[in-house]
């Protein structure tokens, strides 16, 4: 039986999720987050970048925002995991970055190295112990991470994605300042200056997926932040375009597992 939970911290840069996935199968999606998951028990197989993956207890993986991947269980008895969701330009800073234009990088996508594993299982597992004091929990994620930055991080330079004249970042945050707007190919492709046709193909070529199934997973991720922050579920359902509480909550639990009321 799946079971998943979701829980914010007192630190808004840091969500955690502790789930036991048997049937609940991930479809290609990406995240606006830095993912960081820990198998605790079971194995977890995906697909990135083109090529298959299996990953096992006592393994980590690193997934930096919006690259595309899938993900379920290769055994009936399902796998585990403890999953860090933090914000990129928060992580940055904690890996003391030098320069904005500098992006965190990482050298392994899978990560075996039980010195960077239990460390961060312990980190996931405190930050959720009303015993530790608030401090703590502000001091810890320096040293729970500190060895994932030293041995596994690096710094790379930020290249835009061109698109039209445009660049998919800027087409992002176009798309989150209208996501309570409904969307039409002609607006994109004019921002962008380039036909419908044209924007559709190389939209597709830069991204891995056509702009409609993109913006769907824009309004999800959108809609998992504002609930995390204490929206209500009404509210966010409006906020990121869907007529009703109904539509939104159905389609949350198709990708996420869980409905909205359950994310605190």
């Amino acid at each position: 039986m799946d079971k998943v939970n979701y829980h914010s911290t007192e630190n808004k840069e840091i969500s955690l999720i502790e789930a036991n996935y048997q049937s609940f199968a991930f479809s290609r999606h990406y995240h606006l987050d830095f993912h960081i998951g820990l198998i605790t028990g079971g194995q977890q197989k995906f697909h990135y970048k083109g090529a298959s993956h299996h990953v096992g207890e006592g393994q980590l993986v690193i997934m930096p925002p919006d690259e595309l991947h899938d993900g379920k269980s290769m055994l009936e008895s399902g796998y585990q995991t403890r999953v860090f969701a933090l914000d990129p330009e928060w992580f940055s800073d904690l890996a003391q970055l030098k320069q904005p234009s500098d992006l965190l990088h990482f050298k392994q996508l899978i990560i075996s190295d039980q010195y960077v594993f239990q460390p961060l299982s312990q980190l996931h597992q405190l930050l959720t112990d009303n015993n530790i004091s608030q401090l703590a929990k502000d001091c810890l994620p320096y040293e729970g991470f500190e060895r994932l930055f030293s041995h596994y991080g690096s710094l790379e330079q930020k290249h835009a994605v061109p698109l039209g004249n445009q660049s998919i970042a800027t087409l992002k945050e176009y798309l989150l300042d209208n996501l309570d707007q409904p969307v039409r190919l002609e607006q994109l492709s004019q921002l962008c200056q380039l036909s419908p046709t044209q924007f559709q193909r190389h939209f597709k070529a830069k991204v891995g997926l056509p702009p409609y199934a993109w913006l769907s997973r824009l309004r999800m991720e959108q809609g998992m932040k504002l609930l995390k922050s204490g929206v209500s579920g009404t509210e966010v359902a409006y906020q990121v375009g869907f007529y009703d509480q109904a539509h939104f909550s159905k389609a949350f639990k198709s990708t996420y597992g869980v409905n909205p009321s359950q994310i605190s």
